[in-house]
């Protein structure tokens, strides 16, 4: 048995068989730090990036406190985005699987407060939820956490930096003092420190790597003049061809004037910042997530909890002005040892954000003129697939396999040409080859889902 072995905790023999069957091979440095301290009952201060393995840190530890026959709320995980909480909350119900009837409930705003006051009022071990939302249902008296024996803060420093200080720390109040606190952080600024001296008990501190190994990111920069940035963007897309691509802007604005250029040179993108209704903010992440859309124009808190396992390309149409941020931005390729790319225009007066970034990774860093660089291509392919939207999701009992029976039955698409499904509680959409997609849409509105007719319509 290696060090890195589940089995070396003291969890039970179900979960440990359960890990085993979801494919936990052996402990991530966090893990491995982290998990014995968590589970001996310590507060935890941890510092690890995204994609690292912390949700299963906290998770393994807080549902082996759980007492399966208390339906109050005894564990609370607060993350910074509903994408995010939507994430863990999967994460916790998979690792709850070796004990029956675990409850484990979402509380996010964007969604409708009066099926969250219904499920609550059923019970729930965990709750899972951004801190707006958390603090609503404590107003209503819809949530009581007088029963939590463990609260976790999810990426503590993006909470920080999107405002929410003041929510966690009114939301922590209402725990009782002999709960168990775990911080989770990339970063660890002063204020995380502050939360940590008042509501933590001595808490251990484990650091892995905080940052993406840089290494393996190769970094580009090319100047240019900023009337000349909209034309950069798309002659650097157009010489890389990537299947896949996130820029980065500074302001919601630019997201807009940014993606309405490359929509006229013919490249599918779309837009993600922070005044997009719910809704149009979950369709943008499905269609980039399956292939539907190539290019993700995105701000920095629009993009929290964007998790892309294998995205190949990450451009900054404007630099951040913390270098820190740029480091985060880039770390979103080049995950799971894979070689990544990142690409930032800059002007001549943004010399000195260039030197921050430098200064900041410790490395020799380069720019060329944006003019240098010889393009054949004109535009980049429309993407592989069309996404469809069925009118009916968890909540109607749809599952991806209905869904893949409706499009395969009798003579119906080939199997291959399915791609991504994703059931949500009232919509589910699913991936098709292009030139499939209008076969796939006639055959799923003249058919049936689970012996139901519902509404389908192509998105763009």
């Amino acid at each position: 048995m290696s060090d890195q072995s589940f089995a070396n905790l003291s969890l039970p023999p179900a979960q440990l068989k359960n890990l085993e069957h979801l494919g936990y091979r052996e402990m991530t440095p966090i893990q491995a730090l982290a998990l014995p301290l968590a589970l001996a009952g310590k507060d935890l201060i941890a510092q690890a990036k995204t994609g690292s393995g912390k949700t299963a840190t906290f998770a393994l530890p807080l549902l082996k406190q759980l007492n399966p026959r208390d339906f109050g709320t005894q564990a609370l995980v607060l993350c910074p985005t509903r994408e995010l909480a939507t994430q863990v909350a999967t994460e916790i119900r998979r690792l709850a699987r070796y004990q029956q009837n675990i409850k484990v409930v979402t509380l996010c705003g964007g969604q409708s407060i009066g099926p969250q006051i219904g499920s609550l009022e059923h019970g729930a071990h965990i709750v899972v939820g951004t801190p707006g939302r958390i603090k609503d249902h404590l107003r209503k008296k819809t949530l009581s956490l007088k029963r939590a024996k463990c609260v976790v803060l999810d990426e503590a420093d993006r909470m920080l930096e999107m405002g929410f200080i003041e929510d966690m720390r009114t939301i922590i109040e209402q725990t009782p003092a002999s709960r168990q606190t775990l911080f989770f952080s990339a970063t660890f600024p002063k204020d995380i420190k502050a939360i940590s001296v008042q509501f933590q008990k001595d808490p251990e501190h484990v650091q892995v790597e905080s940052l993406h190994n840089d290494q393996q990111i190769d970094q580009q920069f090319y100047i240019c003049q900023k009337s000349e940035r909209l034309e950069s963007l798309v002659k650097l897309l157009c010489l890389h061809q990537p299947q896949a691509a996130v820029v980065f802007c500074n302001t919601k604005q630019a997201t807009q004037q940014v993606c309405a250029h490359l929509r006229e040179q013919g490249i599918s993108a779309s837009a993600l910042h922070g005044d997009l209704e719910q809704r149009d903010r979950d369709q943008v992440l499905v269609q980039f997530k399956q292939l539907s859309c190539t290019v993700l124009v995105a701000t920095d808190v629009a993009a929290r909890g964007l998790d892309v396992d294998d995205l190949p390309l990450v451009v900054n149409y404007d630099l951040p002005r913390d270098a820190e941020v740029y480091v985060h931005r880039i770390g979103r390729t080049g995950r799971a040892g894979k070689a990544g790319f990142a690409l930032s225009l800059l002007a001549d007066s943004e010399r000195y954000k260039f030197d921050a970034i430098a200064d900041y990774q410790q490395r020799e860093l380069e720019f060329e003129a944006v003019e240098t660089l010889t393009v054949e291509a004109a535009t980049i392919p429309a993407p592989p697939f069309v996404t469809l939207c069925i009118a009916g999701g968890r909540k109607e009992k749809v599952r991806p396999g209905d869904v893949l029976g409706a499009l395969t039955g009798e003579a119906g698409i080939n199997g291959k040409a399915v791609g991504k499904i994703t059931v949500m509680d009232y919509v589910t959409y699913v991936a098709i080859e292009r030139g499939q997609a209008n076969k796939a849409l006639k055959r799923l509105t003249d058919g049936k889902i689970k012996g139901r007719k519902f509404k389908v319509r192509k998105l763009r």
